[in-house]
């Protein structure tokens, strides 16, 4: 026989039983802000990239393009490349840990405000160190009266085309460690200086302390120490890495096709993309 369900009374004196509701532990609730929209993640996001692309280009590396042959065939005309920013900076124990910086040597590309107008950014080679005479004598280039290793190469002017075409190429004497490209067509003489040059023709030319002397690789076609003299290390603000993106800015006629898009594509040079500058 199945006894039905009884209710148990607490006895007289008893305390009542409690309830479920007061058996259940103490809630406190905590109110935390809204959850963030969709469009403000993105606009944060944005702000943050902002932020570090910023300290990036200021103190790291910074996009830059060439925008004459000065350099050629060394930087076409064209190239963007990355220049790194703090390795000639100033080594402090701390930021020399994390960006450690070097001294300016010979042969370093280097990005500088130009003297004469401190508003443009110039690209050249450093050829002189401080203290040191330099002087030309043909195309050889000679410092403290010793002859400076260079590969010299002589290259015909194309205007439409990113590179120089290469007529002759001298052997690289022992210690080269870059070339330097001359025009075919013009006759050298060491001793001529009715073009505009006034330093390290004649007679060799003294760096000062805290200067440099820097000429481009496309010596026929180049604006720099030998005209306006030394670069002052102040206005040094940087070294060439690499070349990110290359589009010839002029297409010769006869390789257009007609077609915009495949003539825009055609420019590109993807063969540069990539390559360290040296």
């Amino acid at each position: 026989m199945i006894e039905e369900p009884r209710m148990i009374l607490p006895e007289s004196g008893d305390e009542p039983a409690e309830s479920p509701a007061e058996l259940l532990p103490e809630v406190t609730l905590v109110y935390g802000p809204p959850p963030k929209s969709l469009l403000r993640e993105f606009f944060e996001m944005i702000v943050v990239t902002a932020i570090q692309l910023l300290f990036l280009w200021t103190f790291i590396a910074q996009g830059m393009m060439v925008p004459t042959s000065s350099m050629q065939n060394t930087i076409n005309v064209g190239d963007r490349f990355f220049a790194n920013k703090f390795i000639f900076g100033r080594n402090t124990p701390i930021i020399g840990a994390l960006l450690p910086a070097r001294d300016i040597r010979r042969g370093d590309i280097i990005i500088f405000k130009y003297p004469e107008d401190p508003k443009t950014n110039y690209i050249k080679r450093i050829i002189g160190l401080p203290g040191e005479t330099v002087q030309l004598r043909g195309t050889r280039v000679f410092i403290n009266g010793q002859e400076l290793a260079e590969q010299t190469v002589a290259v015909r002017l194309e205007p439409e085309l990113p590179a120089l075409p290469e007529v002759a190429v001298d052997p690289a004497p022992p210690g080269a460690r870059w070339r330097v490209f001359y025009n075919d067509a013009e006759e050298h003489d060491p001793a001529n200086d009715s073009t505009g040059v006034r330093y390290g023709v004649s007679q060799p030319a003294l760096v000062p302390e805290g200067h440099y002397f820097a000429m481009g690789d496309n010596r026929d076609n180049s604006l720099d120490s030998r005209f306006w003299g030394f670069v002052p290390r102040k206005n040094i603000i940087g070294h060439a890495l690499y070349v990110h993106w290359s589009f010839n800015p002029v297409m010769p006629t006869e390789q257009r096709t007609g077609n915009l898009l495949r003539d825009l594509f055609n420019r590109i040079q993807f063969g540069r993309m990539g390559k360290a500058i040296k």
